[in-house]
C-alpha cells in the first residue's frame, strides 16, 4: 500500500487506573474485541476502550496515537514541525498479530491484548509493550509502559550524576539546572519522542524476566502520543528526531572561540577593560557578555541600560567590535510590575496575570506568555527597539524555563495562550527562543542569530540556541555530574551545550584548591561545543590566577583556537548531516558493551576522544579505548590497541586526549580571534592504521549566505596501503574563499617532525608519508 500520511500512530487502553507498578511482572488481561483497518494514513486499531492509530512518517519513523476518539489530533506539540512523508508500506495479518511494514520496520499489534511491538526488517524485536500498557486516568493523567532490553539515555540535562538511567526515575520539569527534553535513545538502535509538554516522570526499571520495564507518566494529556524512531545507529536516530523537529542552523564562526563573562560587569568601563586586557596579553578571545541588572532599580524588563553606568551602549559595542570582540547581553522574560513593557504586554493579553515571588531582592515579577504568537512578537520588538539598535551580537535568555517557582499545584493552573500550564508547561523555552530567533533573523539578516539559554525543549536546536547547565556550585561532585548530564543532553538530539567554567557559585582564583578545580573544568570546557567562562563573586579572567595556572589556561585556549577548522567543520556536519559534536561513546560504539555506559569519556567531533579529570590531586586516570581500531595519545603519539583500559597520564597540565586510527586532524595557526586571517599553513595530522578521509568545511563565517549554497568543502583522503594523503580541490565557492592554501602534512604519532609542506589550489595534490604506518 502507498500512503501520504499527515498522521499519527498509537496505542492505548482507556482504563480507570493510572499507573502500573514500575517493577511488576505484567498480567495478561482477557482477550480484546479488536479490529484492524488499513487506511490511507496507516493502521487503525479499534477496541471498546478506544482507538490506536499507527502511522508511518518515514521508513524509520512511526507515529503512534491512542485516544478515545479516532479523530483526536494529538497532544499540544510545538516541537514537531515536519509532516509525514510519502511512504511505501503494507498491512498484513497472522493468527497472532496485525502488522504494518515499511522497508526498515515492522509494527505488530497483538490480536489478543492490543500490545504493540516494533521489529526491524528481519523481524528482530526492538521494543515492545507489555499487556495492559496504555492508561488514562479520569483526572487526565496518562501512562505508557514498554519492555526493553537495553539502557536508556537522553531526556535532557539532569545534574544527578546518572548516565544510564536503569533503575532510576527521571523527572521532566523545567527548572534551574534541570532541562526537560522528552526524547530518549537506546543502544538497541531506537529513539522515542514523547509528544507531551506536561510534567512527566520516566521510570526505567531494573531487569526482570521480561526485560527492563520502562514507564512514562505524564500529569496531563488527551491520550498517548509519541514517535518511534529507528536508526539503528544513534546518529540515524538523532537525524530522525531532527527531521521531525527542525534542523540546527549554522552558528557564526566566532561562536566557537573563547567567551569571557561574569556576574556581573558593573559598568561600561569594566566591560571594555576586560576585552582590552585580553588583547594586550595576546590571549585569544571572541566574546564578552553583559549579565543582568545593568538596568535601573524597578526597571527589570525595560531592556534599557542605566545611563549612569552605561552612558553610551552603542559606543561600547562599537569599541568591542573594533577589537574583533563580539558582545552578548542578558535579557529576561520577567518584568517588574510597574514597567512600560509590562503594561504593553498586558494590553496585548500576553502577560501572565499572576505575580510570582522569587529569590531576588526585587521580590515579585510577572512573566510574559511565550505561547501567544503576538506575545512573542511584542517581546522581541521591545528588545529590538531598546537594545537591538546598539548592535549586540546575541542574546542570553536567562531563566527561560520560565522561573515561576516550581510548585506544581500552582503551575498547573497557569493560563497560557496554548492552554493550561498542566498540559503545556515544559514547552516554554522552545516558544521563548522561537520568538527571539525569528526576530533576530528579521531585524539582523546579515548576522547569524545566537541565543544562550538556561532551558530547552524538544525542537530547540532549530532556534540557534545553546543551553547551559544553570547556576551550579564549585565542587568536584558537581563537576563530575556535568559529564553524564552533558552527554545525555546531546543524546536528546539537541547538539549544543555549555556550562559555566569553574561553576557559577563559589571559588576564589587565589585559592589553590579552587585553581585546581577551575583548571580541570577549563580543560573540559575547551572540548565543549561552547567554551565559556562565567561565575559570581571574584572574576575568573585569566589574570586572576597565579602564573603557573595561567600558563595551563593559555595552553588550552590556544589549542581550542588551533582546533577551530575542525570545530567549524563539525558544526557544518551538525547543520548539513544532523551530526553531533559532543558524542557519548554509545554513538560510535553501541555494539561495544564496555563502551555503552561509560559516563566520563566522549568524542569531540569524530576523531578526538576526551577523558576529563574530575577528581583532585590526580596524575593518572583510567581510560577505556573502545572499538577495534588503534588509538593514539594526542600529546605523545603513543599507539594503543583498542578494547582495553589504560592508565593515562593526567598531571595538572594534561587532559587525556586520544585520536582514532584513520583520522586526519586539521589544526590551524594560533589566532587572537576566530575570523582572524593568517598566512601560516594549516597543519594536517594523519593518524595511521586504516584508510580514512576528512571533509574540511568553510564559508564566510557569518550571515545567511550558506543557506544559499555559498560554502565550500575540501576532501582529504588517506590510503594506508600506499601511505599517501590526497588533497582534493575545493568544491563550491563563497565570497572570501582562499582558493590557494598551504598545508603542513605530518604523521600524527610523529607530529614533532618537520612534515611536508604543500600548496593546494584547483588541482588535487598527493603527499607520501612512507613512515606513517
Amino acid at each position: 500500500m502507498r500512503t501520504s500520511p499527515k498522521g499519527l500512530l498509537a496505542g492505548l487502553l482507556l482504563l480507570p487506573a493510572f499507573s502500573l507498578p514500575a517493577m511488576a511482572e505484567p498480567t495478561t488481561p482477557a482477550p480484546l474485541a479488536l479490529t484492524a483497518t488499513a487506511t490511507a494514513r496507516g493502521l487503525v486499531i479499534t477496541t471498546a476502550q478506544g482507538t490506536v492509530r499507527i502511522e508511518p512518517w518515514s521508513e524509520r519513523v512511526i507515529h503512534v496515537l491512542a485516544g478515545a476518539d479516532a479523530a483526536w489530533p494529538g497532544n499540544y506539540n510545538p516541537a514537531v514541525i515536519a509532516k509525514a512523508a510519502r511512504v511505501d508500506w503494507q498491512a498484513s495479518e497472522t493468527p497472532d498479530y496485525h502488522a504494518l511494514t515499511t522497508k526498515q520496520l515492522q509494527v505488530r499489534v497483538d490480536r489478543k491484548t492490543g500490545a504493540i511491538s516494533f521489529h526491524d526488517a528481519q523481524g528482530t524485536l526492538i521494543l515492545k509493550e507489555p499487556a495492559d500498557a496504555r492508561r488514562i486516568a479520569r483526572d487526565g493523567k496518562i501512562s505508557q509502559s514498554f519492555a526493553l532490553q537495553s539502557p536508556i539515555f537522553g531526556l535532557g540535562q539532569h545534574l544527578n550524576g546518572l548516565f544510564d538511567y536503569t533503575g532510576n526515575t527521571v523527572h521532566l520539569q523545567q527548572a534551574n539546572r534541570d532541562v526537560a527534553v522528552p526524547m530518549l535513545v537506546s543502544p538497541k538502535g531506537f529513539g522515542l519522542l514523547w509528544n507531551n509538554a506536561s510534567v512527566t516522570d520516566v521510570d526505567v526499571g531494573l531487569p526482570i524476566s521480561w526485560g527492563h520495564p520502562l514507564q512514562i507518566r505524564s500529569e496531563a494529556g488527551g491520550g498517548i502520543d509519541y514517535h518511534f524512531i529507528y536508526g539503528p545507529e544513534i546518529d540515524d536516530v538523532v537525524a530522525g528526531y531532527r527531521d521531525l523537529t527542525g534542523r540546527a542552523p549554522m552558528m557564526a564562526r566566532w561562536t566557537w572561540g573563547l567567551w569571557q563573562s561574569k556576574e556581573r560587569y558593573r559598568d561600561q568601563q569594566e566591560l571594555l577593560g576586560v576585552a582590552a586586557r585580553y588583547r594586550a596579553m595576546n590571549v585569544p578571545l571572541d566574546a564578552v557578555v553583559q549579565d543582568w541588572q545593568y538596568w535601573s532599580a524597578g526597571n527589570w524588563g525595560e531592556h534599557r541600560m542605566e545611563p549612569a553606568r552605561f552612558p553610551d551602549p552603542k559606543g561600547m559595542v562599537d569599541a568591542l567590535h573594533g577589537q574583533n570582540v563580539h558582545a552578548v547581553i542578558s535579557v529576561w522574560a520577567r518584568f517588574d510590575t510597574a514597567t512600560r513593557n509590562a503594561a504593553e504586554l498586558e494590553r496585548a493579553g500576553a502577560l501572565y496575570p499572576k505575580t510570582y515571588t522569587n529569590v531576588y531582592p526585587e521580590g515579585t515579577g510577572r512573566w510574559y506568555d511565550a505561547y501567544a504568537p503576538a506575545g512573542r512578537r511584542l517581546y522581541w520588538d521591545q528588545i529590538s527597539r531598546s537594545l537591538g539598535r546598539h548592535g549586540w551580537d546575541g542574546w542570553w535568555l536567562d531563566a527561560s524555563e520560565a522561573e515561576l517557582g516550581g510548585n506544581w499545584g500552582e503551575l498547573r493552573d497557569v493560563k497560557t495562550a496554548a492552554g493550561p500550564g498542566a498540559a503545556v508547561l515544559n514547552a516554554y523555552p522552545l516558544l521563548h527562543t522561537t520568538g527571539v530567533y525569528e526576530g533576530s533573523l528579521k531585524d539582523s539578516p546579515a548576522k547569524r542569530p545566537f541565543i544562550l539559554t538556561r532551558s530547552a525543549y524538544a525542537g530547540q536546536q532549530r532556534n540557534a540556541a545553546i543551553t547551559w547547565s544553570g547556576d551550579t556550585t564549585a565542587t568536584w561532585e558537581v563537576f563530575r555530574a556535568h559529564l553524564p548530564a552533558a552527554l545525555n543532553f546531546t543524546l536528546s538530539g539537541i547538539p549544543y551545550w555549555s556550562a559555566d567554567i569553574g561553576a557559577f557559585f563559589g571559588g576564589k582564583p587565589s585559592d589553590p584548591a579552587y585553581a585546581e578545580l577551575y583548571t580541570r573544568w577549563y580543560q573540559f570546557g575547551a572540548f565543549n561545543p561552547m567554551f565559556r567562562v562565567h561565575g559570581t563573586g571574584d572574576g575568573k579572567e585569566i589574570w586572576q590566577f597565579d602564573a603557573a595556572t595561567q600558563k595551563i589556561l593559555l595552553k588550552y585556549t590556544q589549542l581550542r583556537y588551533r582546533l577551530l577548522p575542525y570545530i567549524y567543520s563539525a558544526s557544518a556536519d551538525v547543520t548539513g548531516r544532523h551530526g553531533t559534536m559532543m558524542r557519548a561513546l554509545v554513538m560510535d560504539f553501541r555494539t561495544d558493551p564496555q563502551a555503552v555506559t561509560v559516563p566520563d569519556q566522549y568524542l569531540f567531533g569524530k576523531a578526538l576522544m576526551v577523558a576529563p579529570v574530575t577528581s583532585a590531586k590526580t596524575d593518572v586516570r583510567t581510560v577505556y579505548l573502545p572499538g577495534q581500531d588503534d588509538w593514539f595519545d594526542y600529546w605523545t603519539g603513543q599507539r594503543h590497541a583498542a578494547g582495553k583500559v589504560i592508565a593515562a597520564a593526567a598531571d595538572i597540565g594534561t587532559i587525556p586526549l586520544f585520536v582514532r586510527a584513520g583520522s586526519i586532524l586539521p589544526l590551524g595557526p594560533v589566532v587572537q580571534y576566530a575570523n582572524q586571517k593568517s598566512r601560516e599553513p594549516i597543519e594536517l595530522r594523519v593518524y595511521p592504521g586504516k584508510d580514512g578521509s576528512y571533509e574540511l568545511y568553510d564559508d564566510a563565517g557569518d550571515g545567511q549566505g550558506y543557506t544559499r549554497g555559498e560554502s565550500a568543502t575540501r576532501r582529504f583522503t588517506w590510503l594506508q596501503s600506499a601511505t599517501r594523503l590526497t588533497i582534493a580541490p575545493w568544491q563550491g565557492r563563497f565570497p572570501g574563499l582562499t582558493a590557494r592554501q598551504t598545508y603542513l602534512v605530518r604523521c600524527g604519532p610523529a607530529a614533532t617532525d618537520r612534515g611536508v609542506t604543500v600548496v593546494a589550489d584547483s588541482s588535487a595534490v598527493s603527499v607520501d608519508l612512507p613512515d606513517c604506518r
